[in-house]
């Protein structure tokens, strides 16, 4: 087992970084969702495509 891991512990590594960063990235997503927000950065009241981000 200990030498699977000093194998392989730089993919495992980039892979919890990777994870870790796309987990980050969902939790913006869902925190712009409740405030509103578009994934443009601003609001939503006065754009023109707010009829095909929210439905």
């Amino acid at each position: 087992m200990v030498t699977f891991l000093m194998n392989n512990l730089a993919t495992i590594l980039i892979s919890i970084g990777l994870a870790g960063l796309v987990s980050l990235i969902i939790i913006k997503m869902r925190k712009d969702k409740k405030k509103n927000t578009g994934s443009c950065g601003s609001g939503c009241a006065s754009c023109p495509s707010s009829c095909v981000c929210h439905k």
